[in-house]
C-alpha cells in the first residue's frame, strides 16, 4: 500500500519546541556574556588570595597546611551560621518564621539551613505543602491584581467612549448590553497590563531600595540587585537583608521588609506571568510565519481539508463582531486551543450555535464587569476545559492573547 506521510508537527509541540531551542540560546548567550564580565575578576580575585595566603604563613611561620586546615573550620563555621561581627540568632523565632518564608516562597537565601536529621526531613514534608499552598496564594493574587486592573481600565474605558459620544451619558454598569456594540466582548489589553504592572514593580523596587541603602548601609545599584533577587525568588544570598543583631526601629524594619518582600514576589510573578504571554504571541506569530514559508504543499493541503470539514474561529468572530472569550470558555490552552488558528469541527460548532446570540451579547468579560460565572456556554466542558494556572487566568482573562485579534 501507499506509504503514509508523517503527520506535520501540531501549533503545541511546534511552539515547544521552539521555545526550548530559544531558551538553550539565551541560556547560552547569558553564560557567554556572564563568562566574559565576571572570569577575569575570579582568576584576579585567586591571585590575590594566593598571594594573601603565602605571605600570612610567612610572616607568622605556620605552615600552609595548618593554615589551610584552620580556615576549612571556619568556612564550616560560616556554614553553621557563625560569623565574625554580632549577627542575629538565626533560629530564634523571628530568624526561623524569616527561614521558612524564604523556603515557601521559594526564595532559598541559603543562609539558614537545618543542620539536624530530624530538621531535614520535616523540611522535605513542609516544603512539600508550603510551597504548593504559596503558588496557590500567587496565582489569587494574580487573579485579584487583574481584576482590579482590569476595573479600573473598564471605567477608563467607557469615560473615553462617554466622551466620543459612542456610549449614552445615562449608562450604567450592568445595564442591557445589546445596544451598547462599542463594549461588546471588550477585554483589558495584555500589553496595558503589562505596562502598569511594570511600572509598579519598578516603583516598589525603588522604594524598597532606598529602604535598604538607609538601614543596611548598602549602596543603591547593590540595594536594586538584592530587590530584583528576592522579588524573582532567584534568591542567591551574597545580600540578605534584617541579618544585624541590632538595627534602629527594628521592629518597625522587620515588618516593612515582610511587606516589601510579600508585595514584591506577588508583583513580579503577576509580570513574569504576564510576559510569559507577550512570549507566547510572539512564538505563535513565529509559527505562523514557517508554516507560510516553510511547507506550502502542506499548508495548501491542510488547508483543502479545513475548508470541507471545518471552518477557522477567526472568521467566524470577524463576521459577528462578537468575542466569544466572555467568562474564559473559549481561551484558555485546552478550549482555547480553537482560538489560535487550528480548526473546530462542524458538531463543536453547531453545539455552539444552541447559544442565542443575544446572551452572548450580554456576556462580558467576569474581570471587566465583575459578572458571577453562572452561565455554561459550553455543556461539554470538563473540569479543567478553563485551564490549570497562571497562563490560563492570564488567557482567561486578558486580550490580545490569541491570534483571533
Amino acid at each position: 500500500g501507499r506509504r503514509r506521510r508523517p503527520a506535520p508537527l501540531n501549533e503545541d509541540n511546534g511552539r515547544f519546541l521552539l521555545l526550548a531551542a530559544l531558551i538553550a540560546a539565551y541560556l547560552s548567550a547569558g553564560a557567554t556574556v556572564f563568562s566574559a564580565l565576571e572570569s577575569p575578576s575570579e582568576a584576579a580575585a585567586q591571585l590575590r588570595w594566593n598571594r594573601t595566603l603565602h605571605n600570612f604563613s610567612r610572616i607568622f611561620n605556620i605552615s600552609l597546611p595548618e593554615l589551610r586546615a584552620f580556615l576549612r573550620s571556619y568556612e564550616a563555621a560560616m556554614a553553621a551560621g557563625v560569623r565574625v561581627d554580632a549577627l542575629r540568632p538565626r533560629w530564634d523565632f523571628p530568624g526561623a518564621f524569616y527561614f521558612v518564608g524564604t523556603v515557601v516562597s521559594t526564595i532559598g537565601f541559603g543562609m539558614t539551613t537545618p543542620a539536624t536529621v530530624a530538621g531535614k526531613v520535616f523540611l522535605i514534608v513542609y516544603g512539600l505543602f508550603g510551597c504548593a499552598g504559596t503558588i496557590l496564594f500567587f496565582n489569587l493574587f494574580l487573579e485579584r491584581i487583574i481584576s482590579l486592573l482590569a476595573f479600573i481600565m473598564k471605567a477608563c474605558h467607557e469615560r473615553q467612549l462617554r466622551r466620543s459620544g459612542l456610549l449614552p451619558p445615562n449608562f450604567r454598569r450592568g445595564s442591557a448590553m445589546s445596544g451598547v456594540g462599542s463594549l461588546i466582548g471588550w477585554k483589558p489589553s495584555v500589553y496595558h497590563v503589562m505596562l502598569i504592572l511594570g511600572i509598579f514593580a519598578i516603583t516598589l523596587s525603588c522604594c524598597a531600595s532606598a529602604m535598604y541603602t538607609l538601614v543596611e548601609g548598602w549602596n543603591y545599584v547593590d540595594s536594586l540587585y538584592y530587590c530584583f533577587v528576592t522579588f524573582s525568588t532567584i534568591g542567591f544570598g551574597d545580600l540578605v537583608s534584617s541579618q544585624n543583631a541590632v538595627y534602629q526601629n527594628q521592629g518597625l524594619y522587620r515588618f516593612g521588609n515582610f511587606i516589601f518582600i510579600l508585595m514584591g514576589v506577588c508583583c513580579i510573578y503577576s509580570l513574569f506571568n504576564v510576559i510569559s504571554i507577550v512570549i507566547k504571541q510572539l512564538l505563535n506569530w513565529v509559527l505562523k510565519k514557517f508554516r507560510c514559508r516553510c511547507c506550502p504543499k502542506c499548508h495548501k493541503s491542510s488547508a483543502r481539508l479545513g475548508r470541507r470539514n471545518a471552518i477557522t474561529p477567526g472568521a467566524r468572530l470577524r463576521r459577528h463582531k462578537i468575542s466569544l472569550e466572555a467568562d474564559g470558555q473559549y481561551d484558555s490552552d485546552t478550549e482555547g486551543r480553537r482560538l489560535s488558528g487550528e480548526m473546530i469541527s462542524m458538531r463543536e460548532l453547531t453545539a455552539s450555535n444552541k447559544v442565542s446570540l443575544a446572551l452572548l451579547q450580554k456576556q462580558l468579560s467576569e474581570t471587566a464587569n465583575g459578572y458571577p460565572r453562572n452561565v455554561c456556554i459550553n455543556t461539554r466542558q470538563n473540569g479543567f476545559s478553563a485551564g490549570v494556572g497562571a497562563l490560563a487566568i492570564m488567557n482567561n482573562r486578558l486580550a490580545e492573547t490569541s491570534d483571533s485579534r
